[in-house]
């Protein structure tokens, strides 16, 4: 059986992101096994890979790295072999240069940007928490199917800057444009929670198992 695996390194809303994923993989009419997992062994033998993320990017960036042979696991099944990969939220964040909540922490530096706090002004809150309108900027075959003025659920307060024009999927505004999805080659991750945004982030995962990138 093909499976799914959705890497548990403490940082993750792991037990919804499962759920999720699985129920969009019988929409989507495929047999996957999610697997739940921090083995680097376990990333060799998975067909798709999803990093999930909650919190600050430097605890989970420093709970990534404190897995012996993990991000190296990672890059090679996702860099060197190019199995499909998702991001979610922090799992977005991590792909980028750097973060600067708390300081400067290295990320993996596979998208090339910043992470930094969202200043949408005109009194809008920080973090910004609920239901927001895409815009999407690729033709990209995860965001294929989500109808007319598709809305994602965000809570976030710092957010991809400065990524190439080339990988920004798709973007939302809250005062200000904030970057929603990145896309590079096997890569496709979300600063929005596909797993809490019902119609159209089911559609966005079900797209994901289907996808094939190669």
């Amino acid at each position: 059986m093909k499976t799914i695996a959705l890497i548990d390194y403490g940082s993750g809303n792991l037990h919804s992101a499962a759920r999720a994923l699985r129920v969009a993989a019988n929409s989507a009419k495929k047999t996957r096994e999610v697997r739940i997992t921090t083995d680097p062994s376990a990333l060799a033998h998975a067909d798709r890979i999803v990093l999930p993320g909650v919190g600050h990017f430097s605890d989970c960036a420093k709970n990534l790295r404190k897995h012996p042979g993990l991000i190296e696991a990672l890059k090679e099944a996702v860099m060197d072999r190019g199995v499909p990969f998702f991001g979610i939220c922090v799992g977005q964040q991590l792909l980028a240069t750097r973060g600067l909540e708390d300081g400067d922490t290295p990320g993996l530096d596979w998208i090339s940007g910043d992470v930094d706090r969202i200043q949408p002004g005109n009194g809008l809150p920080v973090p910004h928490m609920g239901w927001n309108a895409l815009s999407l900027r690729q033709d990209h075959p995860i965001l294929e199917g989500l109808g007319d003025d598709p809305h994602v659920y965000f809570t976030h307060s710092y957010a991809y800057r400065n990524p190439a024009d080339t990988d920004i999927a798709a973007t939302t505004h809250y005062g200000e444009t904030i970057i929603a999805a990145v896309a590079r080659d096997n890569m496709f991750a979300t600063q929005f929670h596909p797993e809490k945004s019902q119609r159209v982030g089911l559609k966005i995962l079900s797209n994901f198992v289907l996808w094939d990138p190669k």
